[in-house]
């Protein structure tokens, strides 16, 4: 049971003495701080007694130096060891004078965000090598469930989330590259009517949808719609321990939450990539017909005969490609978010703009090997 702090003065020579005792913590310290302050500011230069104290911890030791004044000589307190221990640390960092930084300016603090720009950079780079490791050794071991024991593999979470994050969004898909082969057909009926060669815009509606605009347009929707949302889940996951809690119960985060999104991505964007073909081809033959006369039939013919199949497969073979790459940004930024809301913010939107951009780039090195391949 604790005792309440109390002190007592002791006027056995010239110099009175403050005598404390009880439990000097912070539960106790009620009123006896302010009231040893008051006798020292009354009586002057006071001796300090504290070797009848029972507990000591350091919200005592602070209130006792408070009250005494920060330039008492606190090696002239009676105290058992302990005690002067726990006193002299206390006393010493009050004492200690906060250090004022100058923060950097002009072009010290451009060289600096420059250098914590390109360390972030190479951490990320070594975050994200240990991400893809990590990825492949869960796919190679998925693998082997599949031969070996298949129910291990979560098949009813691939497709849940093949259906919420692929076939939900076949509408958006549609509609969008529906438009934008309409938006194709009319420039290049308008520019190649200058030169009397309307036909030829068959052939640059069926190479650019075919070949770029199918594959680009579902990508970037679903960076939009899919990275941002395994960002945000996984996120949220994380602020509440619940991958911790997992990792705890021994399931491995990846094999349970990376690689079914992974999966279900790989599943859905060719199909996606399909469906915005066929908008896009549809959308700009409805050009065609409506502005040059030219009929469906024709449009499909000269789809069939000039631009053939080989754009399709062009277009198809950058999916697989797309599907990693933005169910893996989303995926490990999710996995990043710390334990506020802030972070988790962040790192969404870092989902959503890293995967844009690895899209743009990815689909021009594409665009330079199939050149360099004559494909």
């Amino acid at each position: 049971m604790e005792k309440p702090a109390e002190f007592s003065v002791r006027s056995v020579s010239e110099r009175p003495t403050v005598v404390l005792a009880g439990d000097w913590t912070a539960n106790s310290l009620g009123d006896a701080p302010a009231r040893i302050a008051e006798t020292v500011k009354t009586r002057g230069d006071v001796g300090v007694d504290i070797r009848k104290v029972r507990r000591f911890d350091t919200a005592g030791a602070y209130a006792l130096v408070r009250a005494i004044g920060h330039d008492y000589d606190l090696k002239t307190v009676q105290a058992r060891p302990e005690s002067a221990r726990l006193l002299e640390l206390v006393g010493a960092a009050v004492h200690v004078k906060p250090v004022t930084v100058t923060p950097p300016r002009g072009f010290h603090e451009l060289t600096v965000r420059i250098g914590k720009g390109v360390m972030d950079v190479g951490y990320e780079w070594v975050d994200t090598l240990a991400f893809l490791g990590h990825l492949l050794v869960v796919v190679a071991r998925s693998i082997g469930y599949l031969f070996t024991t298949p129910k291990r593999i979560r098949w009813a979470a691939i497709f849940s989330l093949a259906e919420r994050a692929g076939l939900d969004a076949i509408p958006i898909v549609a509609v969008t590259s529906f438009f934008i082969g309409a938006v194709v057909g009319l420039l290049g009926a308008n520019m190649l009517r200058q030169f009397g060669a309307e036909v030829f815009a068959v052939e640059l509606i069926g190479i650019a949808v075919l070949r770029e605009f199918n594959i680009i347009i579902t990508a970037v929707l679903l960076a939009g719609r899919s990275a941002s949302s395994f960002a945000a889940e996984l996120g949220s996951m994380k602020m509440n321990q619940e991958i911790d809690a997992m990792q705890v119960m021994g399931v491995d985060p990846f094999e349970a939450l990376v690689l079914p999104r992974f999966l279900a991505l790989l599943l859905t964007i060719p199909l996606l990539t399909f469906v915005a073909t066929l908008a896009g081809l549809f959308g700009g033959m409805i050009v065609v017909w409506s502005v040059l006369d030219l009929s469906p039939s024709f449009f499909l013919e000269r789809i069939i005969d000039n631009v053939g199949a080989t754009h399709f497969w062009v277009g198809m073979s950058k999916a697989p490609v797309m599907a990693a790459v933005i169910a893996g940004i989303g995926c490990r930024q999710g996995l990043e978010v710390g334990g506020d809301v802030e972070s988790l913010g962040r790192r969404v939107t870092a989902a959503v703009v890293h995967a844009i951009f690895a899209i743009i780039t990815l689909d021009a090195a594409f665009a330079l090997l199939f050149m360099h391949l004559d494909i």
